[in-house]
Formats: C-alpha cells, structure tokens, sequence
C-alpha cells in the first residue's frame, strides 16, 4: 500500500512539473509576435528605443518583437488600448511620465498602476531647449529677453499638451517670467518639422529626435533641461547654469503589460529586456542618442510610478495647469 501512494504521488509530481513546463512554452510560442505599443508617430525617441532592444531581443532569444504606433491625447489612446488586451504577455505599452500626467488631469479608462502589470523602468532622457539655425537667438537668455520685450509673440513647441514638456516649459516660463506661447504637437517628428520650417520660435526635444538636425546646423541647441550636461554636447549649458537653479525635466520610458499577467510570464520579460538594455552595443547606440539606459524592474519600477504620480500631482496643482 505504501509503494502504491508513493508510486501515485510521484506521478503527481511529475504531471505537475510537466504542466508548469508547458504552460511556459505554450506563452513562449503564442507570444512569436509581440505587439509593443507606443503613443506618438513612428520617428521618434520612443520608435528608436523600441527598435533597437527589439532587433537584440530577436537576434538573442529568436523572439519577434513588432513596434505599434497609437498616438493622441496624451498618450491615453495608447494606454486604453493596452490595458483592455488579454494579459497574455503579447501586447505591452511603453508608458512614460506623460501617462501619468494625463490620467491625472483627464477622466481616462485606466489606472497607470491598478491596471498595468510594471516590467521595466528602461531609459531616461533629457529635453533640449533648441531654435532654428536662422534664429538670432543664441542663448536662453537672449530667448527669455525677447519673450518678456515682446509678451505672447514668441512661440515654444513640444510635443504634448499635458506632458512632461508641457510642464516643463510651464514651469520655465514662470521661473523666467517669459510670456511665450505654449504650441503642443503630437509628437517629435511633427515638433522637428514645425521648428525646421520657423512655424514656432523655439522648441523642447528630446536629443534623439534632434540630435542629427543639429550636428547639420539646421537647428541651435540654447540649454538643456537635464540637471547635469549631456555626453553628446558637453559644451551645452543646462536650464540650472542658465541661472534657474536646480531646474529639471527628464523624460523617461518604460514597458508595462495588461494587469494580471502571469508572474512567470513578467518574468520572462523582465530577463529578456533588462538583459537587452545592458547589453554593451544595445548601451552604446542609447547612450549615443542621450536615452540612458537604467533598469528598474518589477517592484523598483511600480514604486518609481508612485512616486512620480505624486511629483505629477503636486506640479500640476502648483502651476495650475488645466487639461486641453
């Protein structure tokens, strides 16, 4: 009798073990296709970041990673769009602090943490303050002069409304006492075209959507929004230096799933894009476009959007900023 319960509970066991292993590669083959989903137009800082773990990703772990762009409305197209898919591991959403700012100022159908499942805090990466090459502007000071001289004729664009740059431009304007009006765009490519074409005096960008205009001279770096000076232009001033003392906007970006995806499915996704972002070339080419590459994953990464949900709260009481 006794060999036979043992016989039947190694049996058990083994069915146990068999049927954890194929819950695993059952995600691992319906998930050929990931659908990562971003909230701006193709061209920009996020498009490139997704590229590029995505190609490391396929080369490394033979998984095929595709980019979804749905942008609009501060990003809560995107978000909505994400948090009703199956919780499958298919469909994730790159978030960011723009997410947060909209589910804060707007009635949104999602939670950014209730209804998010957090993967990865992936990069940071600082705002520059730039002008058309043409401008006679040369410094933010010599834009800030102008802007008080000469109240509501000057223009700054970024993407938004109710975004990280939105805020940030909201928060320099009144440091500065500069009445310059606030242009919202969808997203990087449409803000670089607006500047390019003197739509707007002055614009807010993140350096990877920027970076190449200005190395050609079509555009004119004044500041950057970063608390300390950038590895791509050393000799850039920061909003701090330029006499606003411990001014900072950074934008981040991170990837999140729909909430209650399996824990071993998370997992899965954690390994594979915290490994890809440390990888030495997946860091080089990130690093070189000014998207710092710092994983917080899991735990470190739901507390990161806690505390920046209170930042967010605070800053939109303070500079009253209402939704557009």
């Amino acid at each position: 009798m006794r060999k036979l319960l043992a016989a039947t509970i190694g049996a058990l066991a083994l069915v146990s073990v068999a049927i954890a292993v194929g819950d695993h590669r059952a995600w691992s083959q319906a998930a050929r296709t990931i659908r990562v989903v971003i909230s701006v137009p193709p061209g920009g800082s996020i498009d490139f970041l997704v590229r590029i773990l995505a190609d490391h990703i396929s080369s490394t772990r033979g998984q095929s990673i595709i980019v979804e762009s749905r942008p609009g409305a501060g990003g809560i197209i995107a978000a909505e769009a994400v948090a009703r898919a199956a919780p499958d591991g298919n469909t994730l959403l790159i978030n960011n602090n723009g997410m947060i700012i909209s589910a804060i100022l707007r009635k949104v159908n999602y939670d950014p943490q209730a209804s998010f499942e957090p993967i990865c805090y992936l990069v940071s990466t600082p705002q520059i303050i730039v002008v058309n090459g043409a401008s006679p502007y040369r410094t933010l000071a010599e834009l800030v002069d102008a802007a008080r001289s000469r109240p509501g004729e000057l223009s700054i664009a970024s993407v938004g409304p109710n975004t990280t740059q939105h805020i940030g431009i909201e928060r320099l304007k009144r440091l500065a006492q500069a009445n310059l009006t606030y242009v919202p765009y969808p997203g990087g490519a449409t803000t670089v075209n607006a500047l390019l074409g003197a739509h707007v005096t002055a614009a807010v960008l993140n350096w990877s959507e920027i970076g190449e205009q200005l190395t050609a001279g079509k555009v004119h770096a004044l500041a950057t929004m970063a608390l300390r000076r950038i590895e791509p232009r050393p000799d850039l001033p920061t909003v701090s230096e330029s006499g606003y003392r411990d001014f900072e906007t950074d934008v981040w970006f991170g990837l999140v799933a729909p909430a209650r995806t399996p824990k071993e499915t998370v997992s899965q996704l954690i390994d594979w894009f915290s490994t890809a972002l440390l990888a030495p070339q997946v860091k080089a080419k990130l690093t070189a476009q000014a998207l710092y590459p710092d994983p917080k994953c899991g735990a470190d990464f739901d507390a990161h959007l806690r505390r920046q949900s209170d930042l967010f709260t605070r800053l939109i009481r303070e500079l009253n900023i209402k939704t557009e």
